[in-house]
């Protein structure tokens, strides 16, 4: 190297680091040997992690899924592709990737992906109960039920009281919304920070201790504590006892009956009785049908607002069918169908029963499918193969999810597969009924 070179190596390293987009490349026999700081940001792993442990393995998904290992296949770049999984904080990420093979003399080395996280985009526009533009506070729930209104008057006397609160309810239900609520009544202008307890490791935990105290003041939300494993239940529970003292304020959730948790030994009982202060039941959305239409009703005047539209209102038949369907899938299940009905609306007004989905459609005829649907009907032609084998995967899943209350973890497990497969599969099956 003479005097007018520079060695470039501490310049890419640097830039590397540096840059918006994650990078991870692989050789040509899938070892990781470059992922950078914000891939981790992303994803949530270490570099030696991935030089120790498959790509597939890590990530849960198989090779026709992963665009890395498909540019390396493939030898040809695939570009601008989005993709979703589970990263190893257990939080659904998504990024949108360009996937390039790498050569080197015309001899394949390896791939590399470079990937643009745009989850926090997509939260904003499809995660369910999420869309609101404003904190969200207690005046920003629709619900006129007797029993919401008594759950909100109790949650706004916790806020006041600053109680640890436990909020127990099916998944769908808006335990988020009313946290984060909650959160709000107490000082919305303090940080709210949440732990997604499903796919934590104890190493999380340990950085929620951290957290706390660099944040010092503001709020602590435990999404779904009994999905924690019970030693990683212990650990949260001394991170948060050594804190009760401070100026955090602590709020968590379950899924089921906590005291039957606690009977099955699902939930440790100290971490229960340290939320439990305020223990609040949100009710399934069945056995509150009369907060269905003003919830509908706050939705079409946010997409008015958000996207110009000008729909307004459900026809009377519409009505009649949405207070008449249980919603297995509580108030999530309502707004993804609201999200499927609306990407198609153009300029109508009113949501008439040609334009609710299929699958939907297929759900409140006579209550629900049946096994023998499947089979040739009189009254309908023989289906194409491809198309009933996508309505009978429709059906099973959905069964599967109505059986255990929308829980997926507990759907996966019955269903002999992993909990993201299973997303990986409902997600494709809203995305074909939005498709058709």
């Amino acid at each position: 190297m003479n005097e007018h070179q520079i060695d470039l190596a501490p310049f890419y390293k640097f830039a590397g680091d540096h840059v918006a987009v994650g990078i991870h490349a692989i050789d040509s026999k899938g070892k990781t040997i470059l992922y950078n700081r914000k891939m981790r940001e992303i994803e949530g792993f270490d570099f030696q992690e991935l030089t120790d442990r498959s790509l597939l393995e890590m990530f849960r998904f198989d090779q026709t899924q992963s665009t890395l290992l498909k540019a390396l296949t493939s030898g040809t770049p695939i570009l601008n592709i989005k993709q979703t999984y589970w990263n190893r904080k257990g939080q659904e990420i998504t990024t949108i990737n360009d996937s390039y093979p790498v050569f080197d003399h015309d001899v394949l080395i390896g791939a590399v992906e470079l990937a643009r996280d745009v989850t926090t985009l997509e939260r904003v526009i499809y995660q369910p109960l999420k869309k609101y533009e404003e904190p969200i506070t207690f005046a920003s729930l629709t619900a006129v039920s007797a029993s919401m209104k008594n759950i909100i008057a109790r949650a706004e006397k916790a806020a006041a009281a600053k109680l640890p609160v436990l909020l127990v309810g099916e998944s769908g239900t808006g335990k988020e919304l009313l946290a984060e609520a909650i959160h709000s009544a107490h000082d919305s202008e303090l940080p709210m920070h949440v732990l997604y307890c499903h796919g934590t490791d104890g190493r999380l935990i340990d950085e929620l201790g951290e957290e706390i105290e660099r944040m010092q003041h503001g709020t602590i939300y435990c999404e779904r504590i009994d999905l924690l494993p019970r030693a990683l239940q212990l650990q949260l529970l001394e991170v948060v006892e050594r804190h009760m003292a401070g100026e955090c304020y602590f709020v968590a959730s379950v899924g089921d009956d906590p005291v039957e948790l606690v009977s099955s030994n699902t939930l440790v009982k100290d971490l229960y009785y340290f939320f439990s202060a305020m223990t609040i039941q949100v009710e399934p959305l069945r056995h509150r049908k009369e907060d269905i239409l003003p919830f509908v009703d706050d939705y079409f005047s946010r997409h008015r607002m958000k996207v110009g539209s000008v729909i307004r209102s459900l026809s009377d038949e519409v009505k009649k069918l949405f207070l008449g369907y249980d919603w297995p899938g509580n108030l999530k299940e309502l707004e993804l169908l609201l999200d499927e009905i609306t990407s198609l609306v153009t300029t109508q007004e009113t949501v008439t029963a040609s334009m609710l989905p299929h699958h939907f459609k297929l759900k409140t005829q006579s209550g629900s499918l049946q096994p023998e649907d499947f089979l040739v009907r009189s009254d309908k032609d023989l289906l194409p193969l491809e198309e009933y084998l996508q309505e009978a995967e429709m059906y099973y899943l959905e069964k599967a999810m109505d059986l255990f209350g929308g829980n997926v973890t507990k759907a996966a497990q019955a269903l002999g597969m992993s909990r993201q497969n299973l997303q990986y599969r409902l997600r494709k099956i809203k995305k074909n009924a939005q498709s058709t």
